[in-house]
């Protein structure tokens, strides 16, 4: 089977699942959106923000059968998805802190990231390079992984490294067996302490990130000190669970790699596919995203997602395809005529596309976009470039800081309403001046009607309603009847005011 053929199986196999899975519930799904809307879901989950009004050009124009799909592949050969995406998955793996000073490099973590998607490279492969690579923080981007639980003047946090590597690769809490055995799970103390000894060995010297077999004429060995008593407590490396996928071949820290990303671990496929999941409709399949219920015999999407991912070499571009090209992602958010009750039941078996607010670096990029008729990209005009990151920066400190919960659920609050109502970043971007989107719609479009359908694309990814277009026509009619001589200077005002309350609209700052 060629790549086409190969993917629609994939997808048709899981919405067999999925429509299996509704008809034992008795759950008839939401139909399906049109094809701006899934246009707008796209950008947004893999560049962060809105398409621009050149983009909807280019894809309404598109007469093609199939323009959905080829679309999403070339989102994903995009820069912005690679610049985008690694930033998502840097706050996953070491959160928005700076980190340790001087050993500690957050940006190039990101570079690293970033080309390792360009590259389409294996997230086994990504996953192995994080837990077991070596290298100066400078200039093997990976190793920051390591340097990022550096503690000043005590050496690495091996706890920290260990409660990190299960929740983010394998969709576990077992930190919560730290101090003691689990509550509620089967994991024990024992348990934590044998994965953190994998990271016993690892030293942060000025040569980079090491393993050190001996210290001092002495193997190195992890000990555990319990508080209050003098001598430590010697500590073997183990895991929980199927120590025969480990290798016993390399260092701890590649023994360890190698039993995380085994074929027949479960849980790391799994758990990528439930953030991924996650990433593109805001809410993971199974919440907490690191806390998954142990795997069972009864297979669900997970399961399918993850099978299919192991079967295209971990692609992270082929599960994102996957995913995107379900029922479930092209499902409605709206059911008119059904009960709250009803709606809830749909939306816990995703028989509905989930209502998110969307994060505050979506919210901001899209202002901006909208802001710009042309596609802004990292390889726009340098003054272009430099203007959008002090904009951005300075609403970002106003609007709230991003969470380092990817798939945190966020209210929205009054402060960041005002700031959308009547912050300079607003005003700057809906001012008809110079090459802003207002004021080059308003020089270009034909006439009063394509003035608010192309704002309308612009700002909110749809043309308006009927009821929509008449009433902001005859609004926009209405500046050419005033005696005041000023007819032009109202046009500008009554378009500014337009892309304002487009700007304000709920609409805007939901995913939907």
């Amino acid at each position: 089977m060629n790549d086409e053929e190969q993917i629609h199986a994939s997808v048709r196999r899981m919405d067999d699942w999925l429509r299996s899975h509704w008809t034992k519930e008795g759950i008839e799904p939401a139909g399906h959106v049109d094809d701006l809307t899934l246009f707008r879901r796209l950008s947004l989950a893999l560049h962060g923000t809105i398409p621009s009004l050149e983009e909807i050009r280019s894809f309404t124009s598109d007469t093609s059968k199939h323009r959905v799909e080829r679309w999403l592949s070339k989102m994903l050969e995009d820069q912005r998805f690679a610049d985008y995406f690694s930033e998502r998955l840097v706050r996953m793996l070491v959160g928005n802190d700076e980190g340790p000073f001087v050993f500690f490099r957050r940006d190039r973590l990101k570079d690293w990231l970033t080309e390792q998607l360009l590259q389409d490279r294996p997230w086994s492969q990504i996953v192995d390079r994080l837990i077991a690579g070596n290298g100066l923080w400078t200039q093997d981007g990976h190793s920051n992984f390591i340097t990022s639980a550096l503690v000043e003047n005590e050496g690495i946090d091996e706890n920290r490294l260990a409660g990190k590597t299960v929740r983010t690769f394998l969709g576990q809490r077992i930190d919560c067996a730290q101090c003691h055995d689990h509550f509620f799970a089967e994991w024990k103390q024992t348990d934590f302490e044998g994965l953190a000894a994998y990271y016993g060995q690892v030293r942060v010297t000025v040569g980079g990130v090491i393993d050190r077999e001996m210290e001092g004429g002495r193997p190195v060995v992890y000990e555990v000190v319990v508080p209050g008593s003098k001598d430590g407590r010697l500590v073997e490396t183990a895991v929980p669970f199927h120590s025969e996928w480990q290798s016993r071949e390399g260092t701890r820290r590649e023994q360890l790699a190698s039993w995380v990303t085994h074929p027949d671990n479960r849980r790391f496929r799994r758990s990528a596919a439930n953030r991924i999941w996650g990433f593109l409709f805001g809410r993971a399949w199974s919440e907490p995203v690191d806390d998954l219920p142990d795997p069972d015999n009864k297979q669900d999407v997970l399961d399918i997602l993850a099978e299919e991912f192991e079967n295209h070499n971990d692609s992270l571009k082929f599960l994102i395809r996957l995913i995107a090209r379900s029922d479930a992602f092209r499902l409605r958010s709206d059911v008119p005529h059904v009960t709250d009750e009803t709606y809830g039941k749909m939306e816990e078996h995703w028989a509905v596309f989930p209502l998110v607010r969307l994060r505050p670096e979506q919210v901001i990029g899209s202002m901006f976009q909208a802001g710009n008729v042309l596609t802004i990209d990292q390889n726009s005009h340098v003054f272009t470039r430099f203007a959008r990151f002090t904009s951005e920066n300075d609403f970002l400190q106003q609007y709230g800081e991003i969470p380092e919960d990817e798939l945190l659920q966020q209210t929205g609050t009054i402060p960041q309403a005002l700031l959308r109502m009547n912050g300079q970043f607003t005003r700057d971007l809906t001012e008809t001046d110079l090459l802003s989107s207002p004021a080059l719609i308003l020089s270009y479009s034909s006439s009063d009607e394509s003035i608010i359908d192309n704002s309308f694309l612009t700002c909110l990814t749809r043309r308006p309603t009927t009821e929509e277009q008449k009433e902001f026509v005859r609004r926009l009619a209405s500046t050419t009847d005033t005696d005041d001589g000023d007819q032009e200077e109202n046009r500008k005002r009554s378009i500014e005011d337009l892309f304002w309350t487009l700007f304000n609209a709920p609409e805007f700052s939901w995913n939907h």
